[in-house]
């Protein structure tokens, strides 16, 4: 059974249904700050859609509740503008099946991965997102927007350092996958932009390599082998010589299995 419930910040049930595999729901409402979905479900991986304009993605959902609060205020930039704005919403989330789940697929996709600490995966966290601002902040990254000519609020949002050189993210999935290649789409709004000549991959199995990276718009693709692990983590990042201060990640594409 998966059930969705929508609540406003004093706790009340606004808008409510379940299913045996699958719910879709409308809310007719205009959200308020302290909106949250509330997503019940027996079935640990889901196929999730928070509203009509973002991408379904999948979800992990350990502890068989997940939390979504309604992305507002400055968090709101980061998304297309008057999404969360119109009076009725759309959302939903359907049981995946076995063999999408044990299937090769992209398995960082997350665009309802949040800022910040959430119950559910695949999710993104990073020591420095510039100026804390919703635009740069990790979560970008494995929201499926891979438009890179432009820097700044939707749709060319991004992970952005601050200038940091010990700049770090992180990736996790909230359980063991098997993972088999990875892409990075840099940003590429040059000049504005510097990009990255090498980073390095970490995964949590102790498996490491060194990405050596080009300057272009185009998603880089590297197979560091098969590795069963439970995060993946980009650091050492080495900036290349450019006149610009500002390397930043567009997308973070992972691919790989539930074993």
């Amino acid at each position: 059974m998966i059930r969705m419930i929508l609540k406003n910040g004093c706790g009340e049930i606004l808008v409510q249904g379940e299913g045996r595999e699958g719910v879709e729901l409308c809310a007719e409402r205009v959200y308020q700050q302290g909106d949250v979905w509330e997503i019940h479900s027996d079935f640990p991986h889901l196929l999730l859609r928070m509203d009509t304009g973002l991408m379904p993605g999948e979800v992990y959902i350990p502890s068989q509740v997940m939390h979504w609060p309604v992305p507002s205020g400055e968090d709101r930039n980061a998304y297309a503008p008057g999404l969360f704005e119109m009076r009725r919403h759309f959302v939903s989330a359907h049981v995946m099946t076995e063999q999408a789940i044990h299937g090769e697929r992209l398995i960082s996709l997350n665009p309802s991965d949040l800022k910040g600490h959430t119950d559910f995966y695949p999710h993104c966290t990073a020591n420095v997102e510039t100026r804390s601002e919703s635009c740069f902040a990790a979560r970008n990254v494995i929201d499926g927007y891979r438009i890179n000519h432009g820097h700044g609020e939707w749709p060319y949002q991004s992970w952005g350092i601050g200038t940091r050189q010990d700049a770090r993210l992180r990736l996790e999935f909230g359980r063991t996958v098997e993972i088999s290649r990875v892409a990075l789409t840099l940003r590429a709004d040059f000049p504005h932009d510097a990009w990255w000549q090498s980073v390095r991959l970490r995964m949590s199995d102790g498996g490491e390599q060194i990405l050596e990276l080009r300057k272009t718009d185009e998603a880089q693709m590297f197979e560091p082998g098969t590795h069963r692990c439970r995060w993946v983590e980009l650091d050492q990042l080495v900036k290349a010589e450019d006149p610009s201060p500002f390397p930043s990640l567009t997308q973070l594409d992972v691919y790989g299995r539930d074993p």
